[in-house]
């Protein structure tokens, strides 16, 4: 069972999904306004999100874009905008799926199944090989040696530079806000700015070489680290 939080202003479909949802035994909560979904998210801590890109009050871009500030749950994104160009904004700004309206229960249940499964691969990844070695092309990470390799030779990390490299690495593709990294390594009492985070990302850029170019600046949220170069 997860918990689901139900971002959407059309109370009929809203209660729909609920419905369904509830039926295939997961805990649900409805929120109805882009407000509502970011303290029912911090009330609730829920597993994954469906929210709607149409709401009132603040979008669901806008609320995509704070909810990855602060959490890593799976969002999956519903809109009636079908333009390419639109789904790619959604992805950019923190959604990990996207489904257009209409669209059918089935489906939606059945992405929403897919995006829980992920997380729990995850989880189980990071829990089972969280000391084995990470390797991303000639990029080497040995969790359990507290040492990185780069083409065979050690590279000189600060501990900080250590951690941030680890975390991304065991969640390749992941977008993590920069409020997130300061309080994940640098604590939740550190009184310092978000230059903190972009001065220690430039540095560990730089002592990857080119391997660094896969650590990827997401505008106006943070970083995540690609596990192939972008193509140019």
């Amino acid at each position: 069972m997860a918990r689901i939080l139900i971002v959407e202003d059309e109370a009929a479909l809203s209660d729909l999904v609920r419905s369904h949802l509830e039926k295939e035994g997961h805990a649900v909560e409805q929120a109805f306004d882009g407000r509502q979904a970011l303290a029912a998210a911090d009330r609730a801590r829920p597993d994954l999100v469906i929210l709607d890109w149409m709401l009132p009050g603040l979008d669901g871009l806008e609320v995509c874009q704070e909810l990855r500030r602060k959490h890593l749950m799976p969002i999956l994104m519903l809109t009636a905008r079908g333009e390419v160009a639109d789904r790619v904004t959604g992805l950019q700004v923190g959604a990990d799926d996207y489904l257009g309206k209409p669209f059918s229960i089935v489906e939606l249940a059945a992405r929403v199944a897919s995006l829980l499964r992920r997380v729990a691969l995850d989880s189980a990844a990071a829990s089972s090989d969280s000391t084995q070695p990470l390797a991303f092309g000639p990029l080497v990470l040995d969790p359990a040696g507290h040492r990185a390799t780069l083409a065979g030779s050690a590279l000189d990390l600060s501990k900080r530079e250590m951690d941030l490299l680890e975390l991304l690495l065991q969640h390749p593709g992941r977008t993590f806000s920069r409020e997130f990294l300061l309080e994940r390594l640098w604590g939740s009492d550190f009184d310092g700015l978000d230059r903190a985070v972009d001065t220690q990302m430039v540095r560990l850029r730089r002592k990857l070489g080119d391997v660094g170019g896969r650590i990827e600046t997401v505008w106006g949220i943070g970083y995540r680290f690609r596990p192939e170069l972008a193509q140019t």
